[in-house]
């Protein structure tokens, strides 16, 4: 038995399957690229505005696989539907008490936005001549006010994955509150290696690549900080990873976040193949800890 003085150890476990991790991956790449797309929106160059239009194209296919990620894993999609809809009056239901209920109407807004947003992309490079997405084109009010609402959502999506799980009474789950700024973070960076990887296929050389990489640099380190910190905020709770999670974890560590951050330490002399390379490193240890996370807690018997 592992002698630890936190109640989480008695309660039985979600039994959520890989299914579950890879709806927490893509739902943090959705939330992240809408997010930073919008920043970049906001105080990027003109000519930065195909790292934007990037970051849509990637949130709406994502937070469509999350979606059905998450539908699948339910065995029983109209599961998903009664979070939305009371069966028997038809009407809308949302519960501000339930976590749960909260993340699918959040899932659902987002997903509009992401969608509109999309389409605006699209048109914006002239391969949608639809009336409606045109009107979504940056420059313009609509784009801006329907992006800047879109990145609140974005951003709580981004995150909500990390406080869903802190609320529920798991072990390592709900015994650290820094969880889900974990996941915000951990979205923020993985998002930004993927734009990054996208854009130097594309052979883009605009300013503001340069400081979408100097970013995900700094928010990688951040991340770092974080896992140690939350790691250090389990005390012996941690013990239950001193196993095969353990190497898991320390892999996540040493080839998602110190390597690429070694790869990208001078600059100057960073070859398109260790960009490429950080930028995989970074979006396969981003998947990995929240595998890892997700699997240690579920791993652990009554």
């Amino acid at each position: 038995m592992i002698d630890a003085p936190s109640s989480t150890f008695f309660t039985l476990a979600p039994h959520w399957r890989w299914l579950i991790a890879c709806y927490f991956f893509f739902g943090g790449l959705a939330g992240g690229s809408y997010f930073l797309a919008a920043l970049i929106d906001f105080f990027g160059r003109r000519e930065d505005r195909p790292l934007a239009r990037t970051g849509y194209l990637i949130a709406f296919p994502c937070v469509v696989i999350s979606g059905l990620l998450l539908i699948v894993d339910l065995s029983r999609p109209e599961r998903f539907w009664h979070m939305l809809i009371e069966s028997n009056t038809w009407q809308p239901m949302f519960k501000s008490y339930s976590p749960m209920s909260i993340g699918a109407w959040a899932l659902l807004l987002f997903g509009l936005f992401s969608f509109v947003s999309f389409l605006g992309a699209l048109a914006d490079t002239d391969r949608l001549s639809w009336r409606f997405a045109r009107r979504f084109r940056r420059p313009g009010v609509f784009a801006t006010l329907w992006s800047g609402l879109g990145a609140l959502f974005g951003f709580y999506i981004a995150g909500y994955t990390g406080v869903l799980l802190a609320v529920t009474n798991r072990p390592i789950w709900s015994d650290s509150p820094i969880l889900g700024l974990l996941f915000i973070v951990s979205a923020a960076s993985i998002s930004a290696a993927l734009i990054i990887l996208l854009a130097e296929r594309s052979g883009w050389t605009m300013p503001g690549l340069r400081s979408l990489e100097r970013f995900d640099g700094w928010v990688l380190a951040l991340e770092l900080v974080l896992l140690f910190a939350f790691l250090l905020s389990l005390g012996s709770v941690f013990r239950v990873w001193m196993s095969a999670w353990g190497l898991l974890l320390l892999a996540v560590i040493v080839a998602g976040m110190l390597l690429p951050l070694a790869l990208r330490w001078r600059r100057r002399r960073i070859s398109l193949l260790r960009l490429n390379l950080s930028a995989l490193l970074i979006l396969l240890g981003g998947f990995l800890l929240r595998f890892t996370i997700l699997f240690a807690s579920e791993g652990i018997a009554l």
